[in-house]
């Protein structure tokens, strides 16, 4: 109870859970830090191809926001054409048995999600 007290009371800013979900709760974040942890280390162009139906540019910013928290790290090597690789971090690495546990749980409980929906939408 004391937990739920602390994120109630938290502003949208100083809530830890609120602001790490903003950022991860994207479209693709989980899926990169996922793919990285599995993978390791990986070229630009290996992440977008094993995504698939990302952009680049998407797949540039979503990047650039794991950085900035610390969750990806971004490798460049001065070579012609440039060379740049990404992978986890430790924190990055500390996430991902979090995530593999909620990917699960969507597996195991998306036929029902799915069927919930659909009486949700002829009962409306």
């Amino acid at each position: 109870m004391e937990t739920l007290k602390k994120y109630r009371a938290a502003g949208g800013g100083n809530c830890a859970v609120r602001n790490v979900l903003d950022r991860l709760g994207d479209k693709w974040s989980m899926l990169i830090i996922i793919i990285l942890g599995h993978e390791g280390t990986m070229r630009f162009n290996q992440l977008h191809h094993g995504i698939g139906d990302i952009s680049q540019k998407m797949l540039t910013v979503t990047l650039k926001i794991l950085e900035a928290d610390g969750l990806v790290v971004r490798k460049v090597y001065a070579e012609i054409p440039p060379k740049v690789e990404y992978s986890l971090t430790e924190r990055g690495r500390s996430l991902l048995p979090h995530l593999e546990g909620l990917a699960q749980w969507a597996e195991a409980n998306m036929q029902g999600i799915y069927a919930s929906r659909e009486k949700y939408t002829a009962g409306v």
